[in-house]
């Protein structure tokens, strides 16, 4: 059985500088201006992501819990799928015994790698014990994991909204790389019922999640 011992440590990524920012496409027509927009979002994942790490670390064990045994009702049989999945860091929900008992049964799991700035996210399959190195920005990733599409992607979302739009973290990577993707995988994204806001203002660019799993 893999060792949880073996999964390397959180990380914490860059700040997003202002030649990585989500890329200004055309609003709607009667929508507020990208520029607003953007505004706008940079105060909210500042304000999400503040409320979140106030959360006392007893409360995020057990919304985590809870994800992941609603995570188990959402994907069924893992079988010999592909899940991808993420380190937590500045609160997210930490997944990463779930990702054991995912192995256990049967499934693979694949990381996401950013290979180049403004440009989709590459997973490459990944178990504890293969492996790592230091990518782009310091992350671990994995040294010679093959590169395949998920067919399960679960990401961690700063917001989200009732329409399951995603406010991340503003590098659009995720955005990206569904919109390239020859397939759609199955999109989840997971976090706590308090990142639930009325609206991300969703703009042409953001691409929906399928489903949204929180601890609620």
């Amino acid at each position: 059985m893999p060792d949880l011992n073996d999964l390397p440590r959180t990380y914490s990524p860059p700040p997003v500088s202002a030649d990585e920012a989500e890329p200004a496409f055309s609003h709607p027509s009667g929508g507020a201006p990208w520029e607003d927009v953007a505004r706008w979002r940079k105060a909210e994942r500042a304000r999400l992501i503040d409320e979140r790490m106030q959360m006392s670390a007893d409360k995020r064990l057990a919304g985590s819990e809870r994800i992941a045994r609603k995570l188990d009702r959402a994907i069924g049989k893992a079988g010999n799928r592909i899940v991808s999945l993420y380190w937590p860091f500045k609160g997210e929900p930490d997944l990463r015994h779930w990702l054991i008992t995912v192995l256990e049964r049967g499934a693979r799991i694949a990381l996401p790698v950013v290979v180049e700035k403004k440009a989709p996210l590459e997973f490459r399959l990944w178990s504890p014990g293969e492996p790592l190195e230091r990518g782009i920005w310091n992350i671990l990733v994995p040294s010679n994991g093959a590169v395949v599409l998920p067919d399960i992607v679960i990401a961690p979302v700063v917001g989200f909204d009732a329409a399951n739009f995603r406010l991340g973290y503003g590098g659009g990577y995720f955005d990206r790389t569904l919109a390239g993707a020859p397939r759609k995988p199955l999109t989840i994204g997971v976090g706590y019922q308090a990142s639930r806001i009325e609206t991300i203002r969703p703009q042409p660019h953001d691409i929906p999640m399928d489903l949204v799993v929180t601890d609620a």
